[in-house]
């Protein structure tokens, strides 16, 4: 019996190594004939490789962006964003048509050559209960309050909502939406923001202004921008902020410039010294936009150092002229007058072209 089932075992595995023989055969066959022109009447049929060229991927196009033109980009062409309120929405009817999936930020990249543009749908101010946008304490707006006599102090149209991943959105060339945030309630998101279009063109003016003089301006710090009024009466010192703040209404900033990175406003009159007389350039500057542009008069105040970052200036838009500080109780340096790009782009250290040639002036040898 045992002889029996060895000759059986063999006979098994000669078979299986024949089978696998066989296999190793007819996969060599298959791969030496996947090779070669493959056989035809008449000869053999060439089959060269063929490479398809396809046309690159065409770029993703949001639909909103045939709806960005020149006329969003504000007074300075700087603007990157749009705040979709009443007034926007009746002057750009189209707007509000394609924006109407409710509130929320709404991108527009029509190439990789242009900056990214923004419509933002606002937050209505009825979505507010009681002193809160949700988690977001925000107190009460004077309107809420008490009667109000003018119409700049009524309460805001909306809120922009502000999240950890939309907090870096350009707003405009130099600003994103997080330099505008209050300081407070650093946990709580989302958050909620005023900040009007007027003061954003403002600021861009006024480093346009500074720039086209030599003062350098790429960097602008706001050290103060939209303050809750929650944070206005309990935030800002023993006593709080002004009761009727502009930073409530988000057309108002507290900026320094800080083009050298240190921290600290920046010596803007090359006097080797850092003091209100260099917050006092950036008033000059104001004041040199706003009679340009008058629709954004508003008020400037110069503050001597309260910190480590030095003196500062308040910015705001609130449709009037109002002036205070060192300057408003002194006499003022005279300010340039601006003139037009051929005559300024000859004069002193003004070395500005194109649009921002308007901002040139003739400057002084010497300030009083």
């Amino acid at each position: 019996m045992n002889r029996i089932a060895a000759l059986s075992r063999r006979r098994e595995n000669k078979r299986r190594t024949f089978a696998l023989l066989c296999c190793a055969i007819l996969a060599a066959a298959g791969w030496r004939y996947s090779t070669n022109p493959v056989p035809a009447l008449g000869g053999t049929l060439d089959i060269s490789p063929v490479v398809i060229y396809a046309p690159p991927p065409a770029p993703t196009v949001s639909p909103l962006a045939s709806l960005v033109n020149d006329s969003l980009f504000g007074l300075s062409g700087k603007l990157r964003v749009r705040f979709l309120d009443k007034s926007l929405s009746s002057t750009f009817p189209h707007l509000a048509r394609a924006l109407d999936r409710g509130p929320g930020i709404y991108t527009a990249e029509s190439d990789s050559a242009q900056k990214p543009f923004a419509f933002v749908s606002l937050f209505p101010f009825a979505m507010k209960r009681g002193d809160k946008m949700g988690r977001y304490r925000m107190g009460f707006w004077p309107a809420e309050l008490r009667l109000v006599t003018s119409q700049g102090y009524e309460n805001p149209q909306g809120f922009i909502e502000v999240t950890r991943e939309n907090q870096d959105l350009f707003v405009s060339e130099h600003f994103r939406l997080r330099d505008f945030l209050t300081h407070d309630q650093n946990d709580v998101w989302p958050k909620y923001l005023v900040l009007r279009e007027e003061l954003l063109d403002k600021l861009e003016l006024v480093i346009a202004d500074l720039t086209v003089r030599g003062v350098p301006a790429s960097n602008v710090i706001v050290m103060s921008g939209f303050r809750t009024p929650h944070h206005n009466q309990y935030g800002i010192g023993e006593d709080g902020g002004a009761r009727d703040s502009r930073h409530q209404f988000g057309d108002g900033a507290d900026i320094i410039i800080d083009s050298n990175r240190d921290g600290r406003m920046d010596d803007l009159n090359f006097d080797g010294r850092v003091n209100t007389r260099d917050a006092e350039e950036i008033l000059h500057a104001v004041d040199r936009v706003e009679r340009l542009y008058p629709d954004l008069v508003g008020g400037v105040g110069t503050y001597a150092a309260m910190g480590p970052s030095g003196p500062f200036a308040h910015i705001d838009v609130r449709g009037y002229k109002a002036r205070w500080g060192g300057s408003a109780t002194t006499k003022r340096r005279s300010a340039s007058r601006p003139v037009r790009a051929e005559v300024a782009s000859t004069q002193g250290t003004c070395r500005a072209t194109g649009a921002s040639a308007v901002l040139c002036g003739v400057r002084r040898a010497r300030r009083d």
